[in-house]
């Protein structure tokens, strides 16, 4: 049993199951990187039966920042094949809620809000990838600047489907130059985690700048790093603001669901 008061080492080396289960019973309520380290991280999105049709058109088109691990029956919270026994109400530790295009609110959980005709889309996150860099050698951390990773929206359109319709989120990495083609490579073979970088380069040429903070931080880019992005898992919540969806739920910046599956289960 873990214990109430966690430290987030101690729970790096869980599984997503314990990981998942200390967030349903209130004893993590922190973001999620470097937890269930090995496990595949994921981004959700909640909408109602009505719009779940176009949303799945928009995910299969816009595969980068939507790369589909599970979605759940109508009505059903259980993500039944990415983590049984799960529940999308209850197992992030942050939520939030959007209504008309605008950020409405976050929660701690959907229980009040979820009804019989919600759909729920599990999506892969490039947080799992640090396992995988490391794995090969490659210094993972080191790249990060604090414990939130730099998020940003580009300039960069999503193809439509429906009312979904708006610009893609990237997440931003500044690595070291001797790093960057291997950093690529890794991260190529991973599909279902954003797969390898929308950019790699000047920021500015897809819009952003990297020392305005926006969906989490700042940051700044060393004389001896190149600023890499990939697609973000924001963009599901991007899109709602920018197309004025009616209703969407979906996970805070950082607090992913976490899976069951590996990255062995899910690399090319």
């Amino acid at each position: 049993m873990l214990a109430t008061g966690l430290e987030r080492e101690a729970l790096t080396d869980r599984s997503a199951a314990e990981v998942r289960a200390a967030i349903r019973g209130k004893r993590w309520r922190g973001t999620t990187h470097d937890l269930a380290r090995g496990f595949i991280h994921a981004n959700l999105a909640v909408l109602p039966a009505g719009l779940a049709l176009d949303f799945l058109r928009f995910c299969l088109r816009n595969p980068k920042p939507c790369p589909l691990l599970d979605v759940t029956d109508t009505g059903d919270p259980e993500a039944r094949q990415c983590a049984p026994g799960s529940d999308l109400r209850t197992d992030l530790s942050r939520y939030c809620i959007y209504r008309d295009g605008r950020l409405s609110g976050e929660a701690e959980d959907l229980l009040g809000v979820w009804r019989p005709d919600h759909v729920g889309f599990v999506m892969g996150c490039s947080l799992s990838f640090d396992a995988a860099l490391e794995a090969e050698g490659i210094p993972a951390r080191s790249f990060r600047r604090g414990a939130r990773i730099p998020v940003f929206t580009s300039n960069i359109q999503c193809v439509p489907a429906g009312p979904f319709r708006g610009p893609l989120v990237v997440s931003l990495k500044p690595i070291p130059k001797r790093w960057v083609d291997a950093v690529i490579a890794v991260t190529e073979q991973y599909p279902l985690a954003h797969g390898g970088p929308v950019h790699v380069g000047d920021p500015a040429e897809i819009g952003v700048d990297p020392r305005r903070a926006e969906w989490t931080t700042a940051c700044e880019i060393g004389p001896d790093e190149v600023p890499v992005f990939w697609a973000c898992g924001v963009t599901p919540q991007a899109v709602a603001m920018a197309a004025g969806i009616p209703e969407m739920f979906t996970h805070a910046v950082g607090h992913m669901f976490l899976t069951d599956l590996t990255l062995a289960d899910i690399r090319r």
